[in-house]
C-alpha cells in the first residue's frame, strides 16, 4: 500500500536503537527524508549512516531531549536543512519501574524531563513549522501501563500517563490546522533496554524474552519493526482521519482499550 509519505520530513527521537531505529529506517524505505537524535554522537552518525544506505536522505543530531538547549538545537537544524517537519515522532524514554518510596525526587525529575518535557519542548518547536506548512503529524510513544498503572510501576507509568493527556489535548487544539496527534501504547518489545539487561543476568536472548513473555496472550515480545510499521500507518494517508488516539501494541497483555 502507498503511503504517501515520500518527499516528508520525519524528525524522531531516540532513534539509535529499537522502536526509534526501526522507524527512521521505515520511513526511510517509504521515501521520506529522516533526521533522528539520541545522546551519543557515534551512534547517531552510524544510525544516520544505515538511513543514507537506504537511499533517504539522512540527518544525524547529538542531543538529550531532557535538556531545552538540545531539543532546540535539534528541531532548528532540522528546519534548517529540510525545510519543514511533516512528522515528530517522540520516543526517547527509558523503562524505569520501582515501588513508589524507592522513587527519589531525583529520579521524578529525570523521568519528566526526558519523557514528557522532552516531547513538550519538541511539540512546541515543531508546531508552529506544521502550521505555517499546512499540517503534520505528532506521533507519541507512550506505555499500556499509563493506561493501567500496577504496583512498582513508578515513575515511568504515571510520566507516560501525562504523555497520553498530552495526546489527546493538543489533538483537539490542533485539529483545524491539519495536525494529528496520536499516541502508541507499547508492551514488552524487543530493545537495547531489554538485551542490556539479559547480558547482564548472563543469559541468553531466548531465554530471557521466553520469560518475559510467559504472561503475553501472543505468547512473544513485540518486535521494534512491528511499532514502526503503525507509526508509519499513522504517520501516512492512510490515517488521514484519525487523531486524538491511542493505540494499544502489546500482544494482546492490557486489560483496557
Amino acid at each position: 500500500m502507498e503511503l504517501g509519505l515520500k518527499g516528508k520530513v520525519a524528525a524522531i527521537t531516540g532513534a539509535t536503537e529499537g522502536i526509534g531505529r526501526a522507524t527512521a529506517q521505515k520511513l526511510a524505505r517509504e521515501g521520506a527524508s529522516v533526521a533522528i537524535c539520541a545522546r551519543h554522537a557515534d551512534k547517531v552518525q552510524q544510525a544516520a549512516d544505515e538511513i543514507a544506505k537506504l537511499g533517504a536522505e539522512a540527518l544525524g543530531v547529538a542531543a538529550d531531549v531532557s535538556k531545552t538547549e538540545d531539543v532546540e538545537r535539534f528541531i532548528n537544524t532540522v528546519i534548517r536543512r529540510f525545510g519543514r517537519i511533516d512528522i515528530l515522532v517522540n520516543n526517547a524514554g527509558t523503562s524505569m519501574a520501582r515501588a513508589f518510596d524507592a522513587v527519589s525526587d531525583r529520579d521524578w525529575q529525570a523521568d519528566m524531563d526526558l519523557k514528557l518535557f522532552g516531547a513538550i519542548r519538541c511539540a512546541r518547536l515543531a508546531i508552529p513549522q506544521m502550521k505555517k506548512q499546512g499540517g503534520g503529524r505528532i506521533i507519541n510513544i507512550t506505555t499500556v501501563g499509563g493506561k493501567q498503572p500496577g504496583a512498582n510501576s513508578m515513575p515511568t507509568t504515571i510520566t507516560r500517563a501525562a504523555g497520553l493527556a498530552l495526546t489527546k489535548a493538543l489533538s483537539k487544539e490542533l485539529a483545524a490546522h491539519n495536525i494529528l496527534v496520536n499516541t502508541v501504547c507499547i508492551g514488552k518489545i524487543k530493545s537495547g533496554q531489554h538485551e542490556r539487561r539479559y547480558v547482564k543476568d548472563g543469559i541468553s536472548a531466548d531465554e530471557y524474552y521466553g520469560r518475559v513473555a510467559r504472561d503475553i496472550p501472543m505468547k512473544r515480545v513485540g518486535e521494534a519493526e512491528e511499532v514502526a510499521n503503525v507509526i508509519a500507518f499513522l504517520a501516512s494517508d492512510a490515517a488521514s482521519y484519525v487523531t486524538g488516539s491511542s493505540l494499544n501494541l502489546d500482544g494482546g497483555i492490557s486489560g483496557v482499550l
